[in-house]
């Protein structure tokens, strides 16, 4: 006689339970995890808006209430560099050049397109400054009332236009 040999597995119904099960999980997961990556732009641009935004007004406390870039020189360079009282540049820092530097080097832009452009637009005639997406600037500024804005038209996903951060 031969004699029955009990094996211990799983049936095809137990299998396709658990790969079913699976599938919602990944179903609630993944949509999680795409709304994570839009709040962390979101966060970026809120930061990297705070950190330029006290930049630019370091430079104007040191410097007579006068803003970056409010005489025509580059906005830029007023931030990463040395400055003196009239808002001249230096790479090194002297007895006359001893303000700054505000930023080791203004980031890029988060949000919009092109992402990662630090470029900055300025507007000196509107505030606040008006958007222009046409020459690739990560960030439209005005020297005039220190206003600094993301350079783009596109909203975050409650609505919010990224230029009212």
């Amino acid at each position: 006689m031969r004699s029955r040999v009990n094996r211990a597995g799983f049936s095809l119904v137990e299998l396709v339970v658990v790969i079913v099960i699976i599938g919602i999980i990944a179903a609630m997961a993944i949509p999680r995890l795409s709304r994570g990556s839009a709040g962390a732009a979101d966060s970026a641009l809120a930061g990297n808006l705070a950190m330029i935004r006290n930049a630019i007004n370091l430079y104007a406390a040191e410097h007579s209430n006068k803003f970056p870039g409010h005489d025509g020189g580059d906005v830029t360079d007023h931030l990463t560099m040395y400055t003196s009282a009239a808002g001249a540049t230096n790479a090194t820092k002297t007895a006359v050049y001893k303000y700054g530097p505000y930023l080791v080097a203004v980031p890029p832009c988060p949000v919009g397109s092109p992402t990662s452009a630090s470029d900055i637009l300025l507007d000196s005639s509107n505030s606040p400054p008006d958007v222009n997406t046409g020459g690739g600037e990560g960030w439209v500024y005005n020297p005039t009332t220190g206003e600094f804005l993301a350079n783009t038209t596109t909203t975050d996903e409650f609505g919010t236009a990224y230029n009212t951060y």
